[in-house]
């Protein structure tokens, strides 16, 4: 009550003036962020979410925010349009979880060329631009990314290689040169000047100007031709073949388009479709799609305001015309906005008439019928995951579905760095931020039912650590919507369980962890009845037998292994139980050998940079960052030490000297 008494006199000593506000929690942390001609009517506004009252109430999600802040701060700007940058800047760097967001958390991805190296790379990326680079993009998806890779290197060959070196350690061409997709330059097979003008070209292409390079290739084929040079005059062929191909995509031209953004808007209760039509020269070169949640009661005005920043934001190029839907009313502000991220004027309208207004309604239209195959997908897969679900519930005899389901796998390398993982399904969905990773504490050699029956120890332990805390425990779990502790669920203060506590296993009391604080209704191990009985002799020493469910899969038949059976189930391939199962497994596997790969890496790294002079843990990473493996860095020159960023000359040349007095 304190809290939102002070919350609501800072509303009210809010100034009548352009700027930017922010929401922050007890924490500091910024929950929201937003602009407004008038700060003071603006943040008004919001007093109703303050006090959760009144006849009209906000939002859910607006009262969650309500309820958490505790403090309100603004910055007072010159306009509205420096407001709307300032916004951008600010949602960028704090990324507020009650701001309008993309359905996809991550960086947008990118095509990257790494113009500064010698013999340049085209490779995919969601890292932060680096000088020197090109980046084009963003794309919609990562597989967008990846197929116009694959289409580019079949066109233009290129190194596939990482590092700012090419080739392989061993000195050989690798596959990729084999199937001519890559001109070998590691084996000297093509020099720096040719395999730049196939970058160029690649560079022409990503930027919409596949026209030039469509004719250029044309002449380049009759000049071969010409010379009687019938092999050159065919991989011309070919290569013209495969970008006319790709070009059927982009054929409808309109001489009067120009370069310029054509943007349509759906939306649908908390839901938005957002499709952008990319013309560049006149072709409609690509379309893109996003969705963006949270954007129930907010204008479409303030929804195109937050994707416009998050995508020109991060975006390299931008084109001098942008048309928007008519429900976005205030344009100046948007140019203004826009036209400092680019640096120079962006013109922003609504289209009246011609193949302009035409593709916007068709943008639009695009956008409604996303949503709509967004909302059939979402009801499919809710259908598919109940009857999944249900389906195990029938095979493992069960009084209801297995909501929570628990996966679990080991990985190693000839019983070197063994580790195991545990993924967590909810309502056969991942929830990935219940994810852990486990280090076997236990062996040192391979002995995979033994891995299994330690980590499972360890979650169990966990739990009964995590029950410790239950007033906290049973707060946090409330908040974040994860299922509390059935009363049929056993569960204690002492953690006195036999079997439990004496080993790897035993956790730290303190260490309360909230994916460990809820029993899962089925366990799945990865292997056959070896794993099984493993992890059912840890449920019964917990004295949880007969509470969680456990199974074993098989990888080699897909046989399922439940106690009290001396026969495995199998299941038809295409049964919906099964296919989730295999999920879980498949899931568990790929996150421990994930693990395992980082640190078996971390190791090798370790033993490969540790002790080179002049060297700590921040030039370690630069040095690995700038050659991308520790192969790359003990063939490199002294030269290209030296132009590692951070990197003293002194050191490198000290470095290097290191390096080859003891290899």
């Amino acid at each position: 009550m304190i809290i939102a008494q002070r919350l609501e006199a800072d509303i009210r000593a809010a100034p009548n003036l352009p700027g930017v506000y922010l929401f922050r929690d007890e924490a500091g942390d910024v929950l929201y962020v937003g602009k407004a001609l008038s700060l003071r009517k603006r943040l008004s506004s919001y007093l109703p979410v303050v006090r959760a009252e009144g006849p009209e109430h906000p939002s859910a999600r607006m009262l969650e925010m309500g309820r958490r802040a505790a403090g309100v701060e603004w910055l007072v700007t010159t306009s509205e349009s420096e407001a709307l940058l300032l916004e951008h800047n600010f949602i960028r760097h704090h990324r507020p979880p009650f701001n309008i967001r993309l359905r996809d958390d991550k960086s947008y991805p990118y095509i990257v060329v790494t113009m500064a190296d010698e013999f340049p790379r085209v490779m995919f990326t969601r890292a932060p631009h680096r000088k020197g680079n090109l980046y084009f993009g963003p794309y919609a998806s990562a597989a967008k990314v990846r197929e116009t890779l694959d289409a580019l290197g079949r066109i233009f060959p290129f190194r596939k290689c990482r590092g700012v070196r090419p080739g392989r350690r061993s000195g050989t061409p690798c596959l990729q040169h084999a199937i001519r997709r890559c001109p070998a330059p590691c084996r000297g097979l093509v020099d720096a000047e040719e395999y730049r003008q196939a970058i160029d070209q690649v560079v022409e292409f990503l930027g919409g100007r596949g026209g030039q390079v469509v004719r250029r290739l044309e002449r380049e084929m009759k000049e071969a031709a010409a010379s009687q040079d019938f092999e050159r005059a065919a991989l011309y062929r070919d290569r013209l073949t495969a970008l006319n191909h790709v070009l059927e995509r982009q054929q409808a031209r309109s001489d009067g388009l120009g370069s310029v953004d054509i943007i349509g808007m759906a939306r649908a209760g908390d839901l938005a479709n957002i499709h952008v039509f990319l013309t560049r020269d006149g072709v409609l070169a690509d379309r893109r799609s996003f969705t963006l949640e949270g954007v129930e009661e907010v204008e479409d005005q303030e929804i195109f305001e937050r994707f416009l920043g998050e995508y020109y934001g991060g975006a390299p190029t931008m084109p001098p015309e942008v048309v928007v839907p008519r429900s976005v009313g205030t344009l100046d502000d948007l140019a203004s906005f826009l036209s400092q991220m680019r640096g120079t004027g962006v013109h922003v309208h609504h289209a009246e008439r011609g193949d302009k207004r035409r593709l916007q309604s068709l943008a639009d239209r695009n956008a409604a019928l996303a949503l709509e195959q967004e909302r059939l997908h979402v009801e499919r897969s809710r259908e598919k995951r109940w009857e999944a679900l249900t389906g195990l519930q029938a095979i493992f005899g069960l009084e209801r579905p297995p909501l929570r389901i628990e996966g679990y796998d080991i990985s190693h390398l000839g019983g070197r760095h063994i580790v195991a993982s545990m993924v967590v399904f909810q309502g056969a969905a991942p929830l990935k931020s219940s994810y852990r990773r486990f280090a076997i504490q236990s062996l040192s050699e391979q002995d995979d039912v033994a891995a299994i029956r330690e980590v499972v120890e360890r979650r169990f332990q966990r739990y009964l650590n995590a029950t410790n805390h239950s007033s906290v425990g049973q707060e946090v779990t409330e908040e974040s919507g994860t299922r509390p502790h059935s009363d049929t669920r056993p569960h204690s203060g002492t953690c006195s369980r036999p079997g439990l506590g004496n080993g790897p296993a035993a956790g730290a009391p303190d260490a309360f962890d909230l994916a460990f604080a809820t029993l899962p209704d089925l366990v799945i191990v990865d292997g056959g009845k070896g794993q099984l009985g493993a992890a059912r002799s840890v449920l019964r020493a917990a004295g949880f037998e007969g509470v969680v469910s456990v199974a074993s899969l098989a990888k080699r038949e897909e046989e399922v292994f439940i106690p009290g059976r001396t026969s495995p189930i199998v299941l038809a391939r295409d049964d919906p139980a099964l296919l989730l199962l295999q999920r879980v497994r498949d899931e568990a596997h790929r996150f421990a050998v994930g693990f395992h790969r980082a640190r078996r890496d971390a190791a090798v790294t370790s033993s490969v940079l540790d002790g080179l002079p002049g060297v700590g843990v921040r030039r370690k990473q630069a040095i690995l960052k700038h050659f991308g493996s520790p192969e790359a860095f003990l063939a490199a020159s002294r030269e290209e030490l030296e132009a590692v960023p951070g990197l003293p000359g002194k050191v490198a040349r000290a470095v290097y000297d290191y390096v080859h007095r003891i290899g």
